[in-house]
């Protein structure tokens, strides 16, 4: 999963770039230079969180742009992870995307805010094509579809697949839940879902194998309890 990152208002705060090479650099001080600890962001977490992503995808790979400003004025950073790994015949490919909103205290980070956060995790000779329509954010106790579709028509190929919440502890492993597949009778998963009562987010793993080869993804979703907090 790409899930690393990230008051008072930004005041020479690292640039992304400065960010991407702090990233990419497997030094283990190299977090410290742009991160320090703050009020609910715990350093020693992000690198837990690196450090497990590395022994899964060694080759990872940031990437960090500036993206479009929230509509309270907050700074975001786009964020791309691509790795992959090899197990025996099967190389498995990976790229993540995050869009965040990082608070600093002078020159280094000391929280963060995701606003939108996914993960695609793909096997097989070809990038099977799928489409995970899943709301970046929805209100506190709103029930809302969880489908994830295979762009291709089948052709008569088998699909299974499975759906399970993550909890925060495998958020905090970048660990996948155990997943119990079941045959699927159109062309992907369709769900219904029901968000808590109380503000927060949902991360949810999914699992699709087809002949083409195996996909897994998760997804982040926002729980909020204001309207105007959808679209921030």
């Amino acid at each position: 999963m790409a899930c690393l990152l990230v008051g008072a208002p930004l005041r020479a705060a690292p640039s992304p770039a400065a960010l991407e090479a702090a990233l990419n650099d497997p030094g283990p001080t190299s977090l410290a230079a742009v991160f320090e600890p703050g009020p609910g962001f715990a350093l020693t977490e992000l690198e837990a969180r690196r450090a497990a992503l590395r022994e899964r995808f060694p080759d990872l790979r940031w990437q960090v742009a500036s993206g479009t400003p929230l509509n309270d004025g907050r700074p975001t950073l786009e964020i791309t992870v691509r790795g992959s790994r090899q197990e025996g015949p099967t190389r498995y490919r990976m790229v993540a995307n995050e869009l965040v909103a990082l608070q600093s205290r002078g020159d280094r980070f000391n929280g963060q805010d995701v606003i939108r956060e996914s993960s695609l995790v793909r096997s097989g000779s070809k990038d099977l094509a799928v489409t995970l329509l899943v709301p970046d954010a929805v209100l506190t106790g709103q029930r809302y579809d969880l489908d994830v579709v295979v762009d291709e028509p089948l052709d008569g190929a088998v699909l299974a697949g499975a759906v399970a919440a993550v909890t925060p502890r495998q958020l905090a492993q970048s660990a996948m839940p155990e997943l119990q597949l079941e045959a699927l009778g159109g062309g992907g998963i369709f769900k219904t879902v029901q968000a808590p009562s109380d503000p927060g987010s949902q991360t949810w793993a999914v699992l699709l194998v087809h002949p083409d080869g195996i996909v897994t993804a998760t997804k982040r979703v926002r729980v909020v309890a204001d309207k105007a907090a959808l679209a921030p």
